[in-house]
């Protein structure tokens, strides 16, 4: 009896790897009257095209613009897998990401006519309702012990980025305890959690997220924690603090959020079950 071949798992999008300088250097004068030159972040508009037909500008830094639209795509809930795309094409001479899909995004105009203006920067509003899906999230049994947290504020101060160069970007990474897996820099913490959206789905299709932690230089709304959710990681640590609804919607997914992580300082909003203290370490030095 001869063995039926096993059928090849459907291939990952075609992707380009459009570059753009990510900050400019301006002249300033500085409060003793002097002129110097400085950088800042560059910010750009890349208008998203699915199959021809116009969908949304995002204004972004322009550092991994292909995974950005490919995250963006998931956390709008526009394409249920990472196969339903087969490429990502971005031209930075004319500011625009092609997207060819296999077989089109059912309903698009219906699921596109309804905007919810959010908080966020660099992206502005988002499709549909933010509220839709809550209900039907699970997040996987995670836990994080204080050791593995302090672990990971040390690893982002370390971090070279552009906002030590430039300033004004906001910073998200994807963490496995403490180690670093991705890191994310764009104008706005929306641009960079849809970015690392997209970086997990490239992973062999999909990553996991339930053995992970998603950082935040942003506050927690309640788009950034679904978002979060969305991507199956039941853990989020902000520099920054938390907002009302985002608070209420993470109590409601069991998801464990911590915010003002600086240093040795701390506060968990809502899953402390899912954060093992290790009290002692709060009065070490750093």
């Amino acid at each position: 009896m001869t063995d039926v071949p096993d059928l090849a798992a459907p291939a990952l999008p075609r992707l380009t790897q459009a570059q753009a300088p990510l900050t400019h250097a301006v002249e300033v004068v500085n409060e003793r009257g002097e002129r110097e030159q400085v950088h800042i972040p560059a910010e750009r508009p890349l208008t998203v095209y699915v199959d021809k037909r116009e969908l949304v500008t995002l204004m972004t830094l322009g550092a991994l613009p292909e995974l950005l639209v490919l995250g963006y795509l998931r956390n709008q809930r526009l394409v249920q897998s990472v196969h339903d795309i087969e490429s990502i094409t971005v031209d930075w001479e004319v500011n625009a990401a092609a997207v060819k899909t296999r077989s089109g995004i059912e309903r698009i105009e219906e699921r596109t006519a309804a905007r919810v203006i959010t908080t966020g920067c660099g992206q502005g509003s988002v499709f549909g309702g933010l509220m839709d899906e809550v209900d039907r999230i699970a997040l996987p049994a995670a836990q994080l012990t204080q050791a593995q947290l302090y672990g990971i504020v040390n690893a982002i101060r370390l971090k070279e980025s552009t906002y030590k160069s430039a300033g004004s970007v906001h910073g998200c990474a994807l963490f496995r305890g403490e180690e670093l897996l991705t890191f994310v820099e764009d104008v706005g913490r929306h641009n960079a959690i849809d970015t690392i959206a997209g970086w997990m789905w490239m992973q062999a299709g999909d990553m996991a997220g339930g053995d992970k932690v998603f950082y935040t230089t942003g506050r927690l709304t309640s788009e950034m924690v679904i978002k979060s959710a969305q991507m199956g990681v039941p853990i989020v640590v902000s520099r920054s603090g938390m907002t009302q609804m985002g608070h209420a919607v993470a109590q409601q997914l069991g998801l464990c959020t911590i915010g003002r992580a600086t240093n040795r300082r701390f506060v968990c909003y809502s899953g402390a079950d899912r954060l093992l203290l290790q009290t002692e370490l709060a009065a070490a030095n750093p």
